[in-house]
């Protein structure tokens, strides 16, 4: 049985081995000292917090509360990238945070089948899902000048061995006694995919994004998630396609739209040229 301490530690520790390998292939860059340290507060509001924060949750909330208490993520990154980069909360940005908002409720009202979680919600469950969104928005709204300076190979590589560093101390009674060769394939195999796909292909491409669209654009993707979800169930056979469905669809497709009109979802270089 793996806690949610071992599955960061693993996901850490393999992603970090994955983009040190793969930064020998790509061009050498210097890091100063004075950004390492940024580098460290980020990976540690980015990486370990809201990992770590998450993970404690699913186990102490039902999957709709935790669902639900998510969708505030995307509110708070406008917020503070409206603080933190003068970024400006638009009618078209709020409107879309809105109207997304409103297809995942529905979504998440109208769903059946939420598997997973606590039986029941605690209140510290959803503590931990709201400060798994505040440090995720202030890692997107703070750090976005420094990852925009660096390859995203170098800027990664940096964020998971620091996660990796703090993290393995925290749980290494644990972690290097985890009965691996017990375990059955089924379960070894979904874990290669939490950390080469979930962990270090997706972390990957957020920076590529990060680097070309704003904040609240960025997290207003997290949205899309639960329509994936959806999706995949319904090819897969363990849900099917209704009217509600469709309709929280729809909604959550046209809030990322509206945002993605806005001016101030505009890439950085695009408006420094205007």
């Amino acid at each position: 049985m793996l806690t949610p301490m071992d599955l960061f530690c693993l996901r850490a520790t393999g992603a970090a081995i994955l983009f040190w390998l793969l930064s020998l292939f790509m061009p050498k860059e210097k890091v100063p000292l004075k950004d390492l340290l940024q580098i460290f507060v980020a990976s540690m509001l980015g990486l370990f917090l809201t990992q770590m924060s998450f993970l404690k949750a699913i186990t102490m909330t039902t999957s709709i509360d935790l669902s639900i208490a998510n969708t505030c993520t995307p509110i708070m990154t406008m917020f503070v990238a409206a603080i933190v980069l003068k970024e400006p909360i638009t009618f078209k940005k709020a409107g879309g945070v809105l109207v997304s908002l409103a297809g995942v409720l529905f979504l998440i009202f109208n769903s059946v089948g939420w598997g997973g979680g606590a039986s029941e919600t605690m209140p510290l469950g959803i503590v931990l899902t709201v400060l798994n969104g505040f440090t995720f928005a202030l890692y997107l709204g703070i750090f976005r000048p420094l990852i925009s300076k660096y390859n995203v190979v170098t800027f990664m590589k940096w964020m998971f061995l620091f996660s990796m560093l703090v993290a393995l101390p925290l749980n290494a009674k644990s972690f290097f006694h985890l009965p691996f060769g017990q375990m059955e394939s089924k379960v070894l195999w979904q874990v290669a995919y939490v950390v080469v796909f979930a962990t270090f292909v997706a972390y990957f491409l957020i920076p590529v994004g990060q680097k070309r669209l704003r904040p609240t654009l960025v997290s207003m993707y997290n949205y899309v998630q639960p329509i994936i979800a959806t999706l995949i169930s319904i090819i897969i056979g363990l849900d099917h396609l209704t009217w509600k469905k469709l309709v929280a669809m729809a909604l959550v497709f046209m809030g990322v739209w509206i945002v993605n009109q806005s001016r101030a979802a505009e890439p950085v270089q695009q408006s420094q040229e205007k």
